[in-house]
């Protein structure tokens, strides 16, 4: 069964991409990865007072959704081109390796900025490539002519 977006674009089915599917999980841990670094690193910054710890913890995590919401999101509320969509995701992911970083776990940090460049790059490279069975041949030249006029 296929699903429709509201906005008209078609909900990718899952069934026929395992490899697309699965990334797609994974894309989906390190966002709360990347939200739980980055209340850890607010946390930590608020330097020894407790009212300050809170308001980075749930501040800095609270400021990476509203942004991840209004652009990254698939039903985000203000559509950007995927340049602008993937500096979002460069600064939610990024900030989350930064501040594992921060705290002190800078293996950890590169292990998990490595991990987000791959997901984000195959994620876009699924995101272009049709599933099987669903070839979308390119128009020829002359088509493409009489097209555009």
């Amino acid at each position: 069964m296929r699903e429709y977006r509201t906005d008209g674009r078609e909900i990718p089915d899952p069934a026929g991409r395992p490899w697309w599917a699965a990334n797609e999980v994974l894309a989906f841990v390190m966002e709360l990865a990347a939200l739980a670094c980055l209340s850890w690193w607010g946390f930590h910054a608020g330097g020894g007072n407790l009212a300050r710890q809170l308001l980075l913890a749930f501040g800095i995590p609270a400021l990476a959704i509203a942004l991840w919401g209004l652009f990254a999101a698939p039903r985000a509320r203000i559509r950007v081109p995927s340049a602008g969509v993937l500096a979002v995701k460069a600064v939610v992911l990024g900030g989350g390796a930064f501040g594992l970083y921060r705290v002190g776990h800078p293996a950890a940090a590169v292990a998990l900025a490595v991990v987000m460049v791959a997901n984000t790059a195959l994620a876009e490279i699924f995101r272009h490539k049709p599933a099987p069975g669903k070839h979308h041949p390119r128009p020829r030249a002359d088509e493409a002519a009489e097209r555009d006029g």
